[in-house]
């Protein structure tokens, strides 16, 4: 195949993608099946689709409407505006209009904006002003299409000003009036004289947004060293702390590569099996404590938990490791108490892991061991 028939067969790049479309709307048509609920991120299940709305109850006149990346809001509608989710709509601004489309309606609005903490009866609550029409959705493609432009030429800027941040997304207004420019910074920065050259350069009204690592790393996107899409990207929507005691408690190898995400912070997963870890663990004994049998000292080296099963090694041989399961475990800790020693670790352990050298490497050898 020729070079220019490869070009001609490469797919366009779908710009929109971010905003939940799977093809780019198009100028002049209808554009009613641009958004599919398979491409948006933070896409939401509706479980009352199904249930119909009981007689006499006014549906719900507040909408959730989706932006760029994780950008959502709530608007209100008038009475005689009935939408669905995939509408492209014209919705308030501050200053002018902005253009959306419409992820959430009904009853379930109502329950995410309890979880949100947000009054549906508060008075700043922004309007929806109608469906897009052909010219918004013209001015919406070419603010869209400046958003790539204009983030390469705001970080040359930014270079030449000698900040220390980094702009790493950029989002026009759906009438071409406003640009927000998400950043990342250490240290707070005056970016005043920015904002004067980015005004300048691109004739609209510029406003700075600072998010966090994690934050970049969701609008962002990636795949993760698990081989699929990010959580913080898909459906994580609140970001919690996490710390290096999650990785102690699921006996993980300490090791930063690892344990750091693409936002170079500790990884979300880890709090997931968190608290599983911690309600198993409530029946191991202290691993600091040391068995004292007839034949040695014996000191803790790993545990797995799951099984209920503590390796110790005797501390004059510590590279002959045995499994001891939990309740064994706990049988001599009592006995030490009660000032018994038992013979050996033996008669207790069901593994025996013995680290012999052959031809100067280290070979491991497991034998299992019957003690019924």
């Amino acid at each position: 195949m020729e070079e220019n028939e490869v070009k001609q067969t490469k797919p366009e790049e779908n710009s929109f993608l971010s905003r939940g479309c799977c093809q780019p709307p198009q100028p002049g048509q209808k554009n009613d099946r641009v958004f599919k609920h398979r491409c948006a991120k933070f896409d939401t299940f509706d479980w009352f689709v199904n249930i119909p709305v009981p007689t006499g109850h006014p549906p719900f006149d507040i909408v959730e409407v989706r932006f760029k990346n994780s950008r959502k809001d709530f608007f209100r509608i008038t009475p005689d505006l009935i939408l669905q989710v995939g509408d492209m709509i014209a919705v308030e601004a501050s200053p002018g209009h902005d253009i959306g489309i419409v992820t959430m309606t009904g009853d379930l609005v109502k329950l995410q904006l309890r979880s949100k903490g947000i009054d549906p009866a508060s008075e700043e609550m922004r309007k929806v002003y109608r469906k897009a029409r052909i010219t918004d959705v013209e001015k919406w493609i070419t603010a869209v299409d400046l958003e790539v432009a204009t983030l390469y030429k705001a970080r040359q800027i930014a270079d030449k000003l000698g900040l220390s941040m980094k702009i790493n997304d950029v989002e026009y207004q759906g009438d071409q009036t406003k640009a927000i420019f998400y950043y990342t910074a250490d240290d707070r920065v005056d970016f005043r004289e920015l904002i004067k050259l980015l005004a300048d350069e691109f004739k609209v009204r510029i406003e700075m947004r600072q998010i966090g690592a994690r934050q970049e790393a969701s609008r962002l996107g990636g795949i993760g060293s698990c081989g699929r899409e990010l959580c913080c990207s898909t459906w994580m929507n609140q970001f919690h702390s996490v710390t290096t005691q999650a990785a102690r408690v699921q006996q993980l190898s300490l090791n930063p590569q690892k344990l750091a995400g693409q936002c170079s912070k500790l990884k979300c997963c880890l709090n997931y099996e968190y608290e599983v870890y911690l309600d198993a663990l409530k029946d191991f004994p202290n691993n600091e404590i040391v068995l004292k049998t007839k034949k040695g000292d014996a000191i803790h080296q790993k545990t797995d938990i799951f099984n209920k099963m503590m390796w110790y090694s005797y501390t004059r041989d510590p590279h002959n490791q045995m499994a001891i399961p939990v309740s064994n475990v706990l049988r001599i800790i009592e006995e030490n108490k009660n000032g018994k020693t038992p013979p050996n670790l033996e008669d207790f352990s069901n593994i025996t892991e013995q680290k012999t050298n052959f031809d100067n490497g280290l070979q491991d050898e497991l034998s299992y061991l019957d003690h019924s």
